[in-house]
């Protein structure tokens, strides 16, 4: 395993590879560690991988938004002397993706959107947070909370798939509701038409946390954008589907490389 290193400003994470910067950004109560199964992209790319603020082994844990995620994550690629990078984000670090775009433009070479949301409408948010947030704390209370999430997040049930899923899933119990908290705030309707950088858009069919039809409207969106839906997968199509999502992945950074 790569070892951790520390920004200047506190932010742990791994940095190793060859090639163009990818920056891979985790989901809510994830740990860098969760995009073990992407080590191998570093034979073609620089990889960077950050824990979020309050996640992993970052101690900082004031100030839990989804623009403070992404500052964080601008600010260690301005340490690293990195002018452009290709940034991909899951589920939350979909949003802070979004952010990233939305503070330094011209810091992206391209998004890759998986599994995620730009807007929860009024109706749903207060349903959604309540309901997430009660289920989050009756299954931490009866023990059960890994069980029940990978439940949610899985949808096959392979053994060595639900064991990485409990290493690299640790949500923190504050953290996990401030971290849900700003994700229902973010509205990125107005943003999205303006994103002018390659996009690809990943959902999954079988995901029941962040439903595909949320990325087929962010599809809608963003001008010139790509859009897969990955069969017989679930919210961590990275962990459940590896190889499939892996070369996707590759298809599309190689399509920019050449295009550059």
């Amino acid at each position: 395993m790569e070892e951790s290193k520390f920004s200047k400003s506190g932010v742990p994470y791994l940095h190793f590879g060859n090639g163009e910067p990818l920056v891979l950004i985790h989901g809510l109560g994830e740990i860098k560690e969760g995009w073990q199964n992407q080590f191998e992209l570093a034979d073609q790319f620089e990889l960077i991988i950050p824990d979020l603020r309050g996640h992993g082994e970052c101690t900082k844990t004031d100030g839990i938004t989804i623009q403070n995620f992404a500052s964080d994550v601008i600010g260690l690629l301005k340490e690293l002397g990195i002018e452009t990078a290709h940034i991909l984000g899951l589920s939350m670090g979909g949003a802070v993706a979004q952010e990233i775009y939305r503070q330094a433009p011209s810091l992206v070479r391209s998004l890759m959107l998986i599994s995620t949301f730009h807007y929860f409408p009024k109706k749903l948010k207060g349903i959604l947070f309540e309901n997430r947030k009660a289920k989050f704390e009756s299954v931490s209370s009866s023990g059960r909370q890994l069980e029940h999430l990978a439940q949610m997040a899985l949808y096959s049930w392979n053994k060595d798939t639900v064991e990485k899923f409990s290493h690299f899933f640790r949500p923190k119990h504050q953290i996990f509701i401030e971290s849900l908290k700003t994700c229902l705030e973010v509205n990125y309707s107005t943003l999205l038409p303006k994103i002018q950088v390659p996009t690809l858009i990943i959902g999954s069919q079988y995901d029941s946390v962040l439903p595909v039809w949320i990325q087929a409207c962010m599809h809608k969106l963003i001008p010139n954008s790509k859009f897969i839906i990955m069969r017989n997968t679930g919210h961590i199509a990275k962990l459940e589907a590896k190889d499939r999502f892996n070369s996707l992945l590759r298809r599309f950074l190689k399509q920019q490389i050449n295009a550059a």
